[in-house]
């Protein structure tokens, strides 16, 4: 994957939608259904990707046929509402951030080497990283209709807390993107690069795809 670099700064996430679609980026789709006898429900997602030298701004597009916010705060449990996530190796020292994120903005961000003994990220960290949420921010139960909604994240690159690095001009990363809901009343696992794994497991960095950088 090629993430391309925006001249124009988009200083906040509501702004970030109109930033990527004004520079004709590309959407990409989420549409490996990886466990499809457990799990075959695949929502409809794509996302696109651009960065500002020292941000990541990403876009997320989602329809699917219900929709869940139980989280009320940042570090619940994220991956049980309608959630979508970045999982992110700047670096090849093994070392990758998750960024989970339901549709009403609740964040979730931790690092690590596997899914044991993740550190999460701490308060000044989530503070920065700016969310729009096209459902709002108030958390809501399951509603049981189609809906579609949509995200947007700028991820400053002190976001990435545990490298050191000072721009993201020319790197090279490893990374995947999914959706998940495994609290809703379908439950799905689906990604952008995929998995094949016996069970879902996101956590997973031999199958993450290459990243670059413009």
């Amino acid at each position: 994957m090629f993430i391309p670099k925006l001249n124009q700064k988009a200083a906040n996430a509501a702004d970030i939608p109109a930033a990527i679609q004004g520079a004709g980026i590309a959407y990409t789709s989420i549409d490996n259904v990886n466990w499809p006898d457990a799990y075959p429900y695949k929502p409809r997602v794509e996302f696109a990707a651009a960065h500002t030298g020292d941000a990541l701004l990403l876009h997320y597009r989602v329809e699917e046929q219900s929709v869940r916010a139980i989280a009320r705060q940042d570090h619940e449990h994220i991956w049980e509402d309608s959630c979508v996530e970045f999982f992110c190796m700047p670096a090849g020292d093994g070392i990758y951030y998750n960024v989970e994120c339901n549709c009403t903005g609740k964040l979730l961000v931790a690092v690590g080497k596997d899914r044991n003994e993740r550190l999460a990220a701490p308060a000044e960290i989530m503070q920065s990283i700016d969310r729009w949420a096209s459902l709002g921010t108030t958390p809501f139960d399951t509603c049981l209709e189609s809906t579609k909604w949509e995200l947007a994240l700028r991820l400053p690159i002190a976001a990435f807390f545990k490298h050191k690095f000072d721009s993201f001009d020319g790197l090279t990363a490893s990374g995947n993107f999914y959706k998940c809901g495994d609290c809703l009343p379908v439950p799905h696992f689906i990604s952008w690069n995929p998995i094949t794994t016996e069970n879902p497991d996101f956590h997973r960095p031999e199958f993450f795809g290459q990243i670059i950088f413009a």
